[in-house]
């Protein structure tokens, strides 16, 4: 009666005060926060326990029950992070065969993650949570930012790079941008998901220090900064536990340290004991695979660990509705701010704005790695002849790659992107060069592509040869795929190198011109043996339903290149911490001996030259660094200091340049990298134009986990900041003290 009186209450109080203009003068017991919460409870008093043990488990393959009784609908989650995926049937993983569920696909997330601007982050958010909400999906599966360890992980694709502060500043726009239409973001894959070949096995053994500065910090900032209202947890386990249903990661660190609220969401399968699901935090299961369990069987869901089972140990008494009253509790609360969230708005699907931000976003993400002689962009007035070679400027890429393959209206193509620019001004030639990967059909979808091709290698090799020896410039689209073994979910590579004989179909061409224009298109660093006879390489990704004109904008020049790499490329796998020191994609333990160095970190520890660094990207015109200047060069705990740089574009167009802020402890007591990105700013400046990039430094910049104090501590010493284009072109520098 008291919560049924309060809420009353409540719902009057809101009324006028909305009406009135005056919601934020409500006191604390009747603001919107306080509403909702009386509401989950007037909801919890009246739910039966069969009631409250259906909403924490699945009902189909992507949806858990409501309550009917009460009103309360049921929550339908959709697979991301790159696109809104076809409809499947109730009980299979296989498409049902819809004919209105074609989306828009964005970029992947390197792509994101490359352009270095938060601004691109917020834009992807809203306009993938507008496609999510049209499609009358409650939570989105993405984004994921589990750390790029290594660059055979299958599935780092879908992931925002190697460094813990770049991940983090990227995943709170995304997050936000989602949420605002109403539409949940379930952060991935929670935590320490960095392989893939036996990723339901493998447990990495990680030290606690690496685990908060590394592998943590992009899932505190979404929900601490980005408010995500729930988390994946992920198939591995860690300390003895899966992370679907871990008492560290799951109770002590994500609702204990960082106070969320929000719901635990199973990985589809992640699930596996039915007591530690009940009192290691997870809160909605789905996808389970155990007790019986077969696709399409009648009732089949009453058999997952928080259906039955969970019921019968209640009513036996080994268990209270404690945690269930939680579990419940926190599904509720997403279901108020999704499904049963009045406010939110209509949402669209496939929409000119939508196609507009993927070409925005994959263009501004394309990294140019390499440029000699300027032979890029190329000159329409001069160039006669382009000769496109390469299975992948023709292949979709939108499909295959595990649960992120996508059903999209349109995918514009490399060769097709091109045409449609270069238009008559050029002949575009076209040659396959090497057979890969000819699937046209994923899980129902067809791509309407058939690419079988029964040549030979040495024909392919030898038509691309003769077309390259026609062409003013070479244009070769390769790289990986989404097929297994390349840049997909459940498998890791099996090595650095290109496959499908790559390597020598570019030496071949590189011995008949020297103007090739290396495009890879890939999620992950590849091995270029054939680098010093290669002048121009591009890193070209997976861009989505715009790749083609995203592509074609860049090489014609039409957009000038501003990306910058989220992951070090590697001469030689040897060249990382995780291939060299740790292990990786190991079934069991699987120990992470490079602890805190990873990427840039390990180069700068171990001294080993980059293929390319980390942060690199080139640009159509020039940019120089000014002196760094500092505005006190002692600085108090808890204060901060501000560093300015003048940065000026010295060449002949206008362009972006990220400016990249990292930090050096000089006097450290305890073992620290030898700098860590801190800050970045991307500027927009015209041909000869000059701007103050200012940056500015508080005491979290310094500190390192101290595992003995299980604290953030910042040193008294002698810090330098170091301000550059990359990892490894630090431009300027400017020391300070922390008293």
């Amino acid at each position: 009666m008291k919560t049924t009186v309060k809420l009353f209450m409540a719902i009057v109080a809101l009324s006028c005060a909305v009406a009135c203009g005056e919601k934020s003068s409500l006191p604390d017991y009747l603001n919107p926060e306080v509403y909702v919460e009386a509401r989950i409870d007037d909801a919890m008093s009246r739910m039966t326990l069969d009631e409250k043990i259906a909403i924490i488990h699945a009902q189909s393959k992507f949806s858990s029950a409501g309550v009917p009784r009460l009103g309360i609908p049921e929550l339908w989650t959709t697979d991301g992070p790159h696109g809104i995926r076809p409809e499947v049937l109730w009980d299979e993983w296989v498409q049902a065969g819809w004919t209105n569920d074609k989306c828009v696909a964005f970029p992947a997330l390197t792509a994101l993650a490359a352009t270095w601007n938060t601004d691109m982050a917020a834009l992807y958010g809203k306009s993938i949570g507008e496609e999510a909400r049209y499609r009358e999906k409650d939570v989105l599966l993405g984004p994921g930012v589990n750390i790029y360890r290594s660059p055979l992980n299958g599935r780092n694709f879908e992931y925002m790079g190697e460094d813990p502060y770049l991940a983090s500043r990227m995943v709170v726009p995304y997050v936000q941008g989602v949420q605002r239409n109403g539409v949940a973001a379930c952060v991935k894959h929670y935590a320490l998901n960095n392989s893939e070949t036996f990723r339901h096995t493998t447990e990495p053994v990680v030290d606690d220090r690496t685990l908060y500065e590394i592998y943590l910090p992009a899932f505190k900032a979404a929900v601490v900064e980005g408010g995500a209202w729930s988390i994946m947890g992920a198939y591995n386990l860690f300390r003895g536990e899966h992370a679907c249903h871990n008492d560290l990661l799951l109770n002590k660190i994500l609702k204990g340290e960082w106070g969320f609220d929000g719901a635990v969401i199973s990985d589809w399968g992640g699930t596996h004991d039915t007591r530690e699901a009940i009192t290691n935090g997870l809160d909605l299961e789905f996808g389970t695979w155990t007790d019986g369990l077969t696709m399409g069987k009648t009732n089949s869901y009453d058999l997952y660990h928080l259906a039955d089972a969970y019921k019968k140990l209640i009513e036996s008494g080994e268990y209270t509705t404690k945690e269930l009253d939680d579990k419940v509790r926190r599904v509720l609360r997403l279901m108020y701010r999704t499904s049963m969230n009045r406010d939110k708005p209509m949402g669209s699907l496939v929409s000119d704005e939508h196609i507009a931000a993927a070409y925005t976003i994959g263009a501004e993400g394309i990294v140019l790695l390499k440029n000699d002689n300027n032979i890029l962009p190329i000159n329409l007035e001069t160039t006669k002849t382009i000769a496109v070679i390469g299975e992948n400027a023709i292949k979709m890429m939108t499909i295959g790659g595990g649960s992120s393959s996508l059903k999209v209206k349109k995918e514009v193509s490399p060769l097709e992107g091109l045409r449609k620019r270069v238009g008559d001004s050029a002949e575009i030639l076209y040659a396959r060069g090497y057979v890969g990967d000819t699937t046209s059909v994923y899980k129902r979808v067809d791509s309407g592509q058939r690419l079988a091709d029964d040549r030979s290698e040495k024909e392919l090799i030898a038509e691309a040869v003769d077309v390259a020896k026609r062409a003013d410039v070479v244009l070769y689209f390769g790289g990986l795929n989404k097929a297994k073994r390349q840049d997909c979910e459940g498998t890791d590579r099996e090595s650095l190198g290109l496959p499908y004989s790559q390597d020598k179909l570019i030496a071949a061409l590189a011995e008949v011109t020297d103007r090739v224009v290396f495009v890879n298109i890939s999620g992950n660093a590849v091995a270029m043996p054939w680098i010093d006879s290669v002048p121009a390489i591009v890193q070209g990704w997976y861009l989505g339903s715009e790749a083609g004109n995203s592509l074609a904008a860049v090489l014609v020049g039409d957009v000038n290149p501003s990306g910058k790499l989220p992951f070090t490329f590697p001469v030689q796998l040897a060249d990382t911490g995780a291939h060299s020191m740790g292990q990786f994609s190991k079934d069991g333990e699987e120990y992470y001996g490079e602890g805190l160095l990873v990427g840039y970190r390990w180069n700068d520890a171990k001294d080993v030259a980059p293929l390319f660094a980390f942060g690199h990207g080139l640009s159509y015109t020039t940019f120089e660094y000014g002196e760094a200047k500092i505005n006190r060069t002692t600085m108090k705990q808890g204060g901060e200091v501000t560093i300015t740089v003048p940065v000026t574009n010295t060449g002949s167009r206008s362009g972006k340049e990220v400016v990249q802020l990292y930090i050096a402890d000089r006097e450290a007591s305890v073992m620290r990298p030898e700098k860590e990105l801190k800050g970045f700013v991307k500027v927009e400046l015209e041909a000869g134009q000059t701007k103050n990039v200012e940056f500015t430094v508080d005491s979290s910049a310094l500190s390192y986990f101290d595992d003995k104090s299980h604290s953030w501590v910042a040193e008294a010493g002698e810090f330098e900041a170091l301000i550059g284009a990359a990892a490894d072109d630090i431009r300027t520098s400017v020391l300070f003290n922390l008293k």
